[in-house]
């Protein structure tokens, strides 16, 4: 079965660099699925989960957003954020949600609105993902 080279980058580190059967991303369009021999393709990314399927089996990693370039051969996913989904912490998640929440809420705090709904987005995000994870796990 062909392959496609995928890259994961963080601003601070490469968290997936690899041969992979196919990627999926959450591209600010809706989901896209990456396979091997796809058309060039660029586009930005919202907060969600990037699966790389491998022969050996899934690598779920959460995104901030960022941008990902798709080449025949090749996938690079940039994100200033980027965890893997086992190294996501449920306490920070809740607490970083508790927070946007209480800020939406009291609309005199002089926050920036859309920065602190992208905050929520985020926080929602890694929830579902460790969420999902857990399910796996049962």
């Amino acid at each position: 079965m062909p392959t496609i080279h995928v890259d994961v980058v963080s601003a601070t580190e490469s968290l997936y660099s690899g041969e992979a059967n196919c990627v999926f991303a959450p591209a600010s369009t809706g989901e896209i699925g990456i396979y091997p021999k796809h058309t060039a393709l660029l586009s930005t990314l919202k907060p969600g989960e990037v699966r790389v399927e491998t022969e050996k089996g899934i690598e779920s990693i959460y995104v901030s957003g960022g941008i990902v370039e798709v080449q025949p051969d090749t996938v690079t996913i940039f994100s200033d954020t980027a965890i893997r989904a086992h190294d996501l912490d449920e306490s920070k998640a809740l607490e970083a949600k508790q927070r946007a929440e209480e800020a939406m809420a009291d609309s005199n705090n002089g926050h920036d609105i859309t920065s602190t709904q992208a905050a929520l987005a985020e926080a929602m995000v890694q929830l579902q993902m460790i969420s999902k994870m857990r399910g796996k796990k049962l």
